[in-house]
């Protein structure tokens, strides 16, 4: 059955501007994008309204949302949780395993892999991000320092296989033993490598991306921070090509350090994350993330001790904020929420922007950037 989305304006990548067209949805994806003036024979037909119709927004770096924590959920938190992601914006995820016990990691892979083969009226997870076990005890954030472990392959294998190659990211610090060799390795299966939670200094930052990371995880947050006769991590991820994600809350960075990664990167070398935890959605009050508990205070989430830990960020609000911090149109950050994360995970050629032949995973937005409604392989979400 043929969808068409009718009366709206298409946002198109490559000119990063919205046009008046029609686009037809049939079996999961785009099958064609046309002038409003061609007549439409077949199919049911959504009116936008003369809204913007955009591509959906792909978080992968989020810990939860709505009351479930990825460490502790099961296949039917998940898609809860999907659900949940669905309607804040979000059509394509990865789940974010906080470093955990290999027991609770096994099973949190397990109950990931029965939902993404087994899931309806949610967000698509892609896959996986694991974050840890192989981490700074220095710069650990939430991590439980007794379960960080330096590289091992062997272990990393086996958790791939259990998720029949659906760990597409995983975040390492340059520093722990054995991480720059171990790179190409992770890489050949079939892993995306980000550096992070990281006091290391600028050289061995730089042999990592060398020798293949492609990204910083929230960068500048939990990691040693740039000084002019120390660059560190910092100003490797700042210097070199990889891909920064930036948690834009207001809180992680300020406007103006925002503006400042974007004025060094460029706007095709950031992506928006959540790094959400399971009170995104929720009041303030007591929560977990993985083994921790996290108390959240005015959208506020940290440890005990006051580290931050995690978020309550949305990708609706993300976009909200980017064009706040920025002053630019949404049509100009619109990619840090879509093509950039898909490119930077390797699946850009069937998500992060409306193209003929892609997955039909599609926003509609409102004048004030309010999802309206959220399309998923063609399907429309119900709350």
């Amino acid at each position: 059955m043929k969808t068409w989305i009718t009366g709206g304006y298409v946002y198109h990548y490559e000119k990063r501007r919205l046009e008046r067209k029609n686009l037809c949805m049939e079996d999961g994806v785009i099958t064609e994008i046309c002038s409003p003036s061609k007549e439409i024979t077949e199919g049911e037909i959504y009116d936008a309204k003369g809204k913007a119709v955009v591509p959906g927004f792909i978080d992968i770096h989020t810990h939860g949302g709505c009351g479930f924590d990825v460490n502790a959920a099961s296949k039917e938190d998940f898609q809860k949780i999907g659900n949940f992601f669905a309607q804040q914006g979000t059509t394509t995820w990865l789940c974010s395993i906080l470093t955990d016990t290999k027991e609770q990691t096994e099973k949190v892979i397990e109950e990931a892999m029965k939902h993404k083969a087994d899931h309806k009226n949610c967000a698509d997870l892609l896959g996986i991000h694991l974050e840890g076990p192989f981490l700074s005890v220095e710069f650990k954030g939430a991590m439980p320092e007794s379960l960080l472990k330096d590289a091992d392959l062997e272990l990393l294998k086996e958790y791939q296989e259990k998720a029949k190659g659906n760990i597409r990211y995983i975040t390492v610090s340059p520093e722990v033993k054995g991480i720059p060799q171990a790179i190409p390795e992770i890489r050949k299966m079939g892993i995306t490598v980000a550096i992070g939670h990281s006091g290391a200094d600028y050289e061995t930052s730089m042999e990592c991306i060398e020798n293949g990371a492609m990204a910083c995880t929230h960068t500048c947050n939990a990691m040693k921070l740039f000084h002019q006769h120390f660059p560190a991590i910092m100003g490797a991820v700042l210097e070199s090509d990889v891909y920064c994600e930036a948690i834009c809350d207001g809180r992680h960075l300020h406007p103006g350090s925002v503006r400042m990664m974007l004025k060094a990167k460029g706007y095709d070398r950031v992506v928006a994350v959540t790094d959400s935890i399971m009170a995104s959605g929720l009041p303030d009050g007591a929560y977990k993330l993985g083994v921790n508990d996290v108390i959240v205070e005015d959208g506020d989430a940290k440890l005990p001790n006051g580290v931050r830990a995690g978020s309550t960020l949305t990708t609706g609000t993300a976009l909200k904020r980017l064009i706040e911090f920025t002053g630019e149109a949404m049509e100009d950050v619109l990619p840090l929420l879509t093509m950039n994360p898909a490119t930077l995970i390797g699946a850009e050629k069937h998500i992060g922007s409306l193209e003929v032949g892609k997955d039909a995973d599609i926003l509609i937005l409102d004048d004030n950037y309010e999802i309206e409604t959220t399309f998923v392989k063609g399907n429309k979400i119900e709350k």
